[in-house]
């Protein structure tokens, strides 16, 4: 077991400040966690499914699946009824990254889909198999939260550690571990729809600060004890724009 797990927060296509966070990863001593959602809304999905996948495979990284990896599975599988959805919500992003600018005009889910499979079934099948937590010492890494309802936190349903928002963010933490997540951002839990750094709650710790929105990535680098460093980096290219 490594002495640090360093975690990386959301970066759904922000291919740049993913580099500057993984420059920080020492392989020897950390244990790499990628929180989910590397994809959709930034123009570089692409690079960032491969080095996230590249990471996994070739220097010892956990990749949790997000919602936004299970968006995009879906849409694989039953192009038709989850295009318009998905398009909403970044997903026009992922598909012209994976296949050039203008596809989505020329043409139809089903044939997007289909060009997709074809072209990034290893990719895809390394996504499918994603783990949705990750234990280490005293804390959860997880995508969302988990069922703090439940008596045994590992019950949660898939749906849940990846979806789940105010049930986890407001329930009481019974679990005895420290809880650290992505999915919604800090801004958000913050209340202020501004502050974008680290939400920090009855041992929970949120740590995506919202960059493809404009704020900022997280790369925090946690002992056994607690956080040990906090590295953050500003999306500089444009204004804050909240756009769900």
């Amino acid at each position: 077991m490594k002495e640090y797990v360093y975690a990386i927060s959301d970066i759904h296509g922000e291919y740049e400040l993913f580099q500057q966070l993984v420059e920080y990863y020492d392989e020897e001593n950390h244990q790499l966690v990628l929180i989910g959602d590397l994809n959709d809304r930034g123009k570089r999905t692409k690079e960032c499914f491969l080095l996230g996948k590249k990471l996994v495979e070739e220097r010892g990284a956990i990749y949790l699946r997000g919602n936004h990896e299970e968006y995009f599975l879906q849409f694989l599988q039953n192009p038709e009824d989850w295009y318009p959805g998905y398009v909403r919500n970044g997903g026009k992003e992922t598909m012209e990254s994976l296949l050039h600018k203008g596809a989505t005009e020329e043409y139809s889910p089903t044939e997007i889909a289909m060009m997709i499979r074809s072209r990034y079934a290893d990719l895809v099948d390394f996504l499918v198999q994603r783990p949705l937590y990750f234990e280490w010492e005293n804390y959860i890494f997880v995508h969302a939260g988990v069922d703090l309802t439940k008596k045994d936190w590992h019950d949660t349903s898939p749906h849940d550690f990846i979806w789940i928002r105010d049930a986890f963010h407001q329930g009481k933490n019974n679990t005895g571990k420290t809880i650290v997540f992505g999915h919604t951002i800090t801004p958000m839990l913050h209340g202020d729809m501004q502050t974008t750094d680290l939400w920090l709650s009855d041992h929970k710790i949120g740590i995506d600060g919202g960059a493809v929105f404009g704020g900022s990535v997280h790369g925090v680098i946690f002992n056994k004890n607690g956080i040990v460093q906090d590295i953050e980096y500003q999306n500089m290219k444009g204004p804050w724009q909240p756009d769900f």
